[in-house]
C-alpha cells in the first residue's frame, strides 16, 4: 500500500504548514486546559464552526455514541550504544505480529519492531544506515539485537525487527529507564503524563492516541449527562508512520463484544457513531463482516482509503495531519475531498495547531 499522494488533496499540497502552526508544548504550558483546545466542527450542509473541545456535548446529539481507544502510552524511547560505539536512541514500535503485547510487558525477552534515531545532530533524525545484526547495549542493562528489516528483506529500512532482553520484566524496566517518544518540534522534555490520554487503561502504545487527549473526566461526565454514550476499545499505536508518508504497519487491537454491540445498536436507532481518532476506525473496520462490527482481537494491517467504504462510523474526532500523512486517506474515505479541503483551508487560515499537543477537528459528514 502506498501513501496518499498530495495531488489527491490539492488543497493541502498547495498550503505547506506556516511557521508557528505546530504545537510545540502541551496546551497546559500556555494556560489552556486540555479540554480548552480549539475544535473545528465540519458538518455536511452546515457552515464550519470554530469551537472548543469542551463544547463537544453541545455539538453531538443525545443518543450518539463516542468510541475511544483506551490504550496507554509506554515510555518507549530508549538510549544506548552500539557495539561500534555509536550512541543511538531506540523507539519501540510494536510487538512483532503474532506476539502478545500484554505478555511481552511481563517478560524479560520479547521481539519488537523498532526505529533507530541518532541523537546528535539533530535529536530526532532517523538513522538510514543498514542495521542488520546490530547489537545495542541499553541504559539500565537491557540488550537489543537486530534480526532483520521490517518488512524483511530490505537493505535499509525505517523499522527493524529486534529481540529485546531486559534484567527485569519489561514494563517495570521501561518505567525506570524509558522515556516518552519525543520529536524535535516539541520544546522541553515533558513527562510521560503529558503523553497519556486521561482515560488510558491498557499499556501498549508507542505513541499516544492523541485525538482523545482533550477528553477529560469532566468532559466525559458532561457527555454522559447529555445522553451521549461512551464505549471503549484498544488499538496499540506504533511509532508515527502517518507523518512520514508511510502506510501504517500491523497493530494489535481488541474490540470487546459490548463495544461492537453498542455500535450496532446506535446505528440501528439512527444515531451516530463518532470515533475518537483514526485508531478507533482502524480497529472497528478490522472486525466488520461488511455490514456490522463484531467483537475481535488480534493484529490488523488494514489501511483505510477512499476506495474502501466505511461501515462502522458516522463521524470522527481527530487531530490535524500534514499533507503527506497517510491518515488523510482515512479522513478522505469518511468525509470526502470537498469537506476535508474546506476544513483544512479554514484551519490554516485561523491558525490551528498541529500534532499531538495541537487542536482538534470534528468531522460529521
Amino acid at each position: 500500500m502506498t501513501a496518499l499522494a498530495p495531488a489527491r488533496l490539492p488543497c493541502l499540497a498547495q498550503h505547506p504548514l506556516p511557521v508557528g502552526s505546530i504545537a510545540t508544548a502541551p496546551p497546559e504550558s500556555r494556560g489552556v486546559a486540555r479540554d480548552g483546545v480549539r475544535m473545528l466542527v465540519a458538518e455536511t450542509g452546515r457552515p464550519l464552526e470554530h469551537r472548543r473541545a469542551r463544547d463537544l456535548p453541545g455539538v453531538l446529539r443525545p443518543g450518539d455514541l463516542l468510541v475511544r481507544n483506551v490504550s496507554d502510552t509506554l515510555p518507549a524511547a530508549l538510549t544506548g550504544v552500539t557495539s561500534d560505539g555509536e550512541p543511538v536512541q531506540i523507539h519501540l514500535s510494536t510487538v512483532l505480529p503474532g506476539g502478545s503485547p500484554a505478555l511481552a510487558l511481563t517478560d524479560t525477552r520479547s521481539a519488537w519492531s523498532v526505529e533507530f534515531r541518532v541523537p546528535e545532530p539533530p535529536a530526532s533524525r532517523e538513522s538510514a544506515r543498514p542495521r542488520h545484526g546490530t547489537v545495542v547495549e541499553l541504559r539500565g542493562g537491557g540488550t537489543l539485537r537486530v534480526l532483520d528489516s521490517y518488512p524483511s528483506g530490505r537493505a535499509t529500512s525505517r523499522l527493524w525487527t529486534a529481540e529485546l532482553t531486559t534484567p527485569q520484566p519489561l514494563r517495570r524496566w521501561l518505567a525506570e529507564y524509558g522515556q516518552p517518544i519525543r520529536y524535535s518540534y516539541v520544546r522541553g522534555a515533558w513527562p510521560l503524563a503529558s503523553y497519556r490520554t486521561p482515560y488510558a487503561e491498557v499499556p501498549g502504545s508507542a505513541e499516544m492516541p492523541s485525538a482523545g487527549r482533550a477528553l477529560t473526566s469532566r468532559l466525559v461526565r458532561r457527555l454522559q449527562l447529555r445522553g451521549i454514550a461512551v464505549a471503549d476499545l484498544v488499538l496499540h499505536s506504533g511509532v508515527s508512520s502517518g507523518e512520514t508518508g508511510d502506510p501504517p504497519y500491523a497493530e494489535w487491537f481488541d474490540v470487546p463484544a459490548a463495544t461492537a454491540q453498542a455500535v450496532v445498536d446506535t446505528r440501528r436507532r439512527g444515531a451516530r457513531v463518532i470515533a475518537v481518532g483514526t485508531t478507533v476506525i482502524r480497529a472497528l473496520e478490522s472486525t466488520t463482516d461488511g455490514s456490522r462490527p463484531q467483537a475481535g482481537r488480534g493484529w490488523t494491517d488494514l489501511v483505510v482509503s477512499p476506495e474502501r467504504q466505511l461501515t462502522t462510523v458516522d463521524g470522527m474526532l481527530t487531530g490535524w495531519h500534514e499533507p503527506q500523512a497517510s491518515h488523510l486517506m482515512m479522513l478522505q474515505a469518511l468525509a470526502g475531498t470537498d469537506l476535508l479541503c474546506s476544513s483544512y483551508d479554514a484551519a490554516l487560515a485561523a491558525g490551528y495547531r498541529w500534532h499531538e499537543f495541537g487542536d482538534l477537528h470534528l468531522l460529521l459528514p
